[in-house]
């Protein structure tokens, strides 16, 4: 029987992600040695330029490239003017009804939102029974960009019913926490939430507004909520950088 080391952290990939046959993709190698390198230098520390990481590893500056676009699809790496540098640890967010602001302050981050547009329109048929609301009356659509720390990280849209908020293009401030101002002005309590994760690619609009490469993986949300009688109240959909953001769920078993 063959037994296999466990790795040092359980986290990481079984054997650092070499195939099994041995043979290593050369962008791969210099990838784990940027790794290394990455760790060396911390959070906010500049890596040499890509004519340099070439000489030094004895590869075309195309190796360097691809190494380094891992790098920053994960999340380890971000762009700074014309260089690169150390990213700092993603954010984690918890999969359960607190909002983004209360997630991001547990972190010890700013937590902040830029109001895009707040516009009201008829409710389509398929909107209405998400937002508790009868097809053609009017409907609330807020759009913001999510912030941490000053640094554009999401893109937020929700969906609520005038008659659920008749005043919030006047009483709301759209870079507060929205389920605060439903809790704390009108009385409104979050109950349960059906909620959907998938992996999409920004579209060119979305991307520059969140101000990232089309080509960068985004987590994408999906929230329908009710409230504690069982009433519909929101639909939200959201937009996460993939290279700022993990998700996190306590599980417990059900009989």
């Amino acid at each position: 029987m063959n037994y296999q080391t466990a790795p040092a952290d359980p986290g990481a990939p079984v054997r650092s992600g070499v195939p099994e046959h041995g043979r290593v993709p050369k962008y791969y190698a210099v990838k784990a040695k940027l790794a290394l390198l990455v760790d060396e230098l911390g959070e906010g520390g500049l890596l040499p330029t890509e004519r340099d990481l070439a000489v030094r590893y004895e590869v075309s500056r195309e190796t360097v490239r691809q190494a380094l676009r891992e790098l920053l699809l994960e999340g380890r790496v971000r762009r700074q003017g014309r260089g690169t540098v150390v990213a700092g640890p993603k954010l984690e967010q918890p999969l359960s009804l607190a909002s983004y602001t209360e997630g991001v302050r547990r972190q010890g981050r700013r937590p902040g939102r830029s109001l895009i547009s707040l516009d009201r329109f008829p409710c389509p048929e398929a909107l209405a029974p998400e937002v508790g609301a009868e097809r053609g009356e009017p409907v609330w659509h807020m759009e913001r960009v999510l912030l941490a720390d000053d640094e554009r990280v999401g893109l937020e849209s929700t969906y609520v019913s005038e008659a659920r908020a008749p005043r919030l293009d006047t009483e709301f401030d759209p870079d507060s926490s929205f389920y605060a101002y439903l809790h704390d002005r009108l009385g409104v309590t979050f109950g349960d939430a059906d909620e959907r994760i998938e992996t999409v690619l920004a579209t060119p609009r979305e991307a520059l507004l969140i101000g990232t490469p089309p080509a960068l993986p985004m987590l994408l949300l999906h929230r329908v909520s009710r409230d504690t009688s069982g009433r519909p109240l929101e639909r939200v959909r959201t937009l996460y950088r993939g290279d700022r953001f993990s998700f996190t769920a306590h599980l417990g078993r059900q009989d």
